[in-house]
């Protein structure tokens, strides 16, 4: 069954892949994304599959005893450790995903002190506590792009609603919510979140509702703008005579002329998203301690001056992520822009 589009999607989907550089920024982020999301089967220190003695187990998936395997105790296996890998190859084999290591796993057999150079072994070498830092940073990126993706969308929400009420009703209601949003925008967000962090455990949840309490009115001002444009049109007035509700009204009829602007900003929130958990990360006000992220690479770099590939790695990433979204949010800018449309 083939998907109907209205003439204005598809032209707007013709002027998003027309802009070549947004495209690829577009295909590469998904790729990475989606590579994030298999981190387990791509960077881990368990084998994806084992046969031993005539029988199949899956290391990743399942967590099985070390005499499984042949070995003396009832604890949880260690595959990395010699003794056991030499009674797996005695009857049988393992695959192992491409990097060895997991985001916390530590290598206790590198030739230097930690952090160490790349390596066949450590292509990007390792942190000062020895973890891989391939590992850690597919890891990292995992938790970041969903992070951003979920403050993204609740703030847009939340932002989207308050900005639509706003505009909508206008007058009383507009202004007091114009002096609510003076105040809490004026707001010292830094001092907050410290005082918050040093109260609460942060953690993932913790974060995300936090930063929730000041991204939410990144899209109030813009929605506002075309809710206080579009309440007196004509369409909408002959609905109000009509006897159409007001949330109707809001929804159905005014919002989807609202929205244009909303897909037009949401890359760039996404990007701020994820520099806001960096930021955090890197001041030590972020993830608990151990979490992957990138901030904490950063933050190692810094810490770790005669390392310089943490900090270069750490760099990279974060700048080609952003620059990705960035391209990305210009090709939906000019989609959404009614002065390119083709004639």
């Amino acid at each position: 069954m083939r998907l109907k589009l209205n003439p204005i999607t598809r032209r707007r989907l013709s002027q998003f892949a027309e802009n070549r550089r947004g495209l690829w920024s577009l295909s590469l982020f998904l790729t990475l994304f989606a590579l994030t999301l298999l981190a387990e089967l791509i960077a881990n220190d368990r084998p994806l599959l084992v046969r031993y003695d005539g029988a199949f187990y899956v290391p990743v998936l399942v967590d099985y005893p070390e005499t499984a395997f042949g070995g003396d105790f009832p604890t949880d296996a260690d595959y990395r450790d010699p003794y056991l890998q030499e009674r797996i190859d005695d009857k049988g084999w393992a695959l192992w995903p491409v990097i060895r290591f997991s985001f916390g796993t530590i290598n206790h057999d590198l030739p230097v002190p930690a952090p160490a150079p790349p390596s066949a072994e450590n292509w990007l070498g390792t942190d000062d506590q020895g973890r891989d830092v391939l590992a850690r940073l597919i890891y990292g990126l995992r938790v970041s792009i969903l992070f951003g993706l979920l403050l993204t969308a609740v703030s847009s929400l939340v932002g989207v609603v308050a900005g639509a009420v706003q505009g909508y009703f206008g007058g009383r209601v507009d202004l007091l919510f114009q002096r609510f949003l003076e105040i809490w925008g004026s707001l010292p967000q830094l001092f907050i979140l410290i005082i918050v962090t040093s109260v609460l455990v942060p953690g993932f949840w913790t974060l995300l509702g936090i930063l929730l309490l000041f991204s939410w009115t990144a899209l109030v001002g813009v929605v506002r703008a075309e809710f206080l444009r579009g309440r007196n049109f004509d369409y909408v007035r002959a609905a109000r005579a009509l006897g159409v509700g007001d949330v109707a009204i809001m929804f159905r009829h005014v919002l989807p002329n609202a929205m244009v602007a909303t897909f037009t900003y949401t890359p760039f929130i996404l990007s701020s998203s994820i520099v806001a958990l960096t930021a955090l990360d890197f001041l030590g006000l972020g993830l608990p301690p151990g979490s992957a992220s990138i901030g904490d690479l950063l933050r190692q770099g810094k810490e770790n001056l005669q390392a310089p590939w943490l900090g270069i790695t750490g760099f990279v990433v974060l700048a080609g992520l952003l620059t990705l979204l960035v391209f990305v949010g210009e090709a939906v800018r000019d989609a959404f822009d009614p002065r390119r449309s083709r004639t």
